[in-house]
């Protein structure tokens, strides 16, 4: 049957009806606020779970032809548990919780979803540059603590606020989210420097990667965590930057060295951070940027594409994505 699949998926327009699928981890996208049923409609039979433990992800899919999941990892061991298995829908664009080589050695395919998110990253971004800009959040903080009801003066202003036009946003990672992320800040004043990969040649439109660390008042991470971009940011980078520069990450935790951040932020090396992607989701209460005494710094919980249109554009592309996998002409294919 696997090798019949094999040769038959290898062919365009070749229907195959589906009947029985498996959304491992539905809450991860869906609060109860979206429109599922075109998901529903996709195929005849569906079983939600709104999270899976590691240890029920084998037993969950046995019996399934399609697998839906966003953060449930599907290694080759758990693959050869799934016999009638033929497609891995991923509620995400990275494909990283799928042992690639196996799902194609085994003849499933794995298809993900693609730029859903783009507008609720992009905002999410400009938002996190304003809060560190203006200082917004450690002001705030200050009032709760009745800093400005103790003052002789009527405005606090002693932290540094700061303007977007007088600012160089260096965008490390111009694909799609760094472009969305690019025209925004460029609508809003900023000149915008866009990193070469580093260690490689400058394109016409791009500076290397160092000399963008160096005079970029703003840092906005996009690039995809692989070998070349772990630890990316590590305190020899992080001390490249000017000592009043921000730092932004809303792409993978591991890109910068978090103690290195945590650290290069109590010694005042750089002024202030902002995170939406921690290398440990969620984090343990040990982890290294959770610790109360780092100055400057704001954490959001990975929810930098979460707005309510990106979570059902996520939920309808799934959709599309097995549909259009039955009619033999299947879209956002990795595998």
């Amino acid at each position: 049957m696997r090798l019949f699949l094999c040769l038959a998926f290898a062919s365009e327009n070749i229907q195959v009806n589906l009947s029985r699928g498996v959304f491992l981890d539905l809450g991860s996208v869906d609060n109860g606020d979206l429109d599922g049923r075109a998901l529903d409609h996709s195929l005849p039979g569906w079983t939600w779970y709104e999270f899976t433990e590691p240890a029920e992800v084998g037993e969950r899919i046995r019996q399934a032809e399609v697998v839906v999941s966003n953060k449930c990892v599907l290694d080759r061991n758990i693959l050869l548990q799934a016999p009638e298995l033929r497609l891995i829908a991923v509620a995400a664009t990275g494909t990283n919780i799928i042992d690639i080589e196996a799902a194609a050695e085994l003849s499933i395919a794995v298809c993900n979803v693609r730029d859903y998110a783009t507008r609720s990253v992009a905002q999410h971004v400009i938002t996190m540059i304003l809060n560190l800009v203006t200082a917004q959040p450690f002001y705030g903080r200050r009032v709760r603590r009745g800093e400005w009801s103790a003052g002789r003066q009527f405005s606090l202003h002693d932290q540094t606020i700061r303007e977007l036009q007088t600012l160089q946003l260096g965008i490390v990672g111009h694909g799609v989210l760094g472009r969305a992320v690019a025209n925004l800040a460029r609508t809003m004043g900023m000149n915008v420097l866009v990193a070469e990969r580093r260690g490689c040649d400058p394109r016409p439109d791009r500076l290397g990667f160092e000399d963008v660390v160096r005079n970029a008042d703003v840092i906005s991470i996009h690039c995809p965590l692989n070998d070349d971009t772990r630890g990316l940011f590590d305190r020899r980078v992080l001390g490249m930057m000017k000592k009043d520069a921000l730092l932004v990450n809303s792409a993978r935790g591991g890109i910068v060295v978090e103690q290195d951040l945590a650290d290069s932020l109590r010694a005042g090396e750089i002024a202030a951070a902002a995170v939406d992607t921690l290398s440990v989701e969620p984090p343990p209460p040990d982890h290294p940027l959770l610790a109360p005494d780092i100055p400057n710094l704001v954490i959001t919980p990975h929810n930098a594409w979460a707005s309510k249109p990106a979570r059902q554009t996520c939920i309808d592309q799934l959709a599309l994505v097995i549909t259009s996998f039955q009619r033999g002409q299947p879209i956002n294919r990795v595998v």
